[in-house]
């Protein structure tokens, strides 16, 4: 019996040994295929698309059961018709490869969870669970609006931020005699987030053969960040009037960076109201409250020591 776990151990260990050699074989062919390939057709690293996450392959298999509910949704479209929500998801990224069709019945869906939530609650008799019965459906229904036109907004404000430092690095790679195309290709590499994913797809666009012109609206079209929006029209108005492109990229760069430093000067403006509205309606009362309670202490803990003084 021995003998025999011995052997079957040994063997288990030799086609391990084997499984783990084919193992980097096969990565290591796969690497110079990869090699090979970049080789002969070009160095085009998009990325465009990013690895997920456990948590986003689980919220796609859920969301794909809302897919029954779309033409549901498609109907009930208070605060989200179709055209808008098309917009939303151009300047999002489309997040988890939503649509149009499955948004909407992705709203259907959470509001008949949220119905059965609130009469679970209800049936166990939660504080409130009656008020629940209307809330967690409107929860449900309004949650992947919210989402999404936050999650939009998020990227349009990660698009502003970045944009000055892009700039920098393509003029300055402009300036080293290096095409507009080759110069976006190179320096995209070196960014995350939107900034890269927009540029990446304008790449794959002209490598499809779409006309430049039209690939410059698709991305004015994706994005209506302010900046980003006057960087594209510029680069429009460049090309047709013939002005260099490294001037353009230096200038906007200087532009953007006069433009945000306004924008957080703006914003430390609009910050001191707010605190003298929170210092004056939160933190004086509860000062003034405290003060006072302690002084009423105060005088009642003297009042019953003269009550207990004179009762003797």
């Amino acid at each position: 019996m021995d003998a025999l776990i011995i052997t079957c151990l040994f063997l288990f260990l030799l086609v391990f040994a084997i499984f783990l050699k084919e193992t980097y074989r096969y990565s290591v062919e796969k690497e110079k295929l990869i090699a090979h390939v970049h080789e002969i057709a070009g160095n085009k690293a998009y990325h465009v698309r990013k690895r997920e996450t456990t948590s986003q392959k689980w919220t796609k298999r859920i969301l794909a059961y809302s897919d029954d509910y779309s033409a549901l949704g498609s109907r009930i479209n208070f605060f989200s018709e179709s055209h808008e929500v098309e917009e939303w998801l151009l300047k999002a990224g489309r997040p988890l490869d939503l649509t149009v069709v499955r948004f909407q019945g992705a709203k259907i869906f959470l509001a008949l969870v949220g119905i059965i939530v609130g009469t679970v609650f209800f049936v166990l008799g939660f504080p409130f669970a009656h008020f629940g019965l209307i809330i967690w459906p409107m929860l449900g229904y309004f949650l992947p609006i919210l989402l999404l036109k936050n999650k939009a907004r998020e990227r349009q404000n990660q698009l502003r931020y970045d944009l000055p430092e892009f700039l920098d690095t393509v003029s300055v790679t402009l300036q080293a005699g290096v095409s507009l195309d080759q110069s976006l290709r190179e320096v995209i590499q070196f960014f995350e987030g939107p900034l890269r994913e927009e540029f990446s797809r304008f790449n794959q666009e002209l490598d499809l053969g779409v006309p430049r012109e039209k690939a410059y609206e698709q991305l004015l079209r994706r994005n209506d960040n302010p900046e980003f929006q006057m960087l594209i029209k510029a680069l429009i108005q460049g090309m047709r009037l013939g002005v260099p492109i490294a001037v353009t990229f230096k200038i906007q760069s200087e532009n953007m960076r006069r433009i945000r430093k306004e924008l957080i000067k703006e914003k430390a403006a609009k910050a001191s109201p707010k605190v003298t509205l929170i210092t004056t309606f939160v933190v004086a009362p509860t000062a003034i409250m405290l003060i006072g309670g302690l002084m009423v202490l105060n005088i009642m803990e003297e009042a019953s020591l003269f009550s207990n003084l004179f009762s003797k």
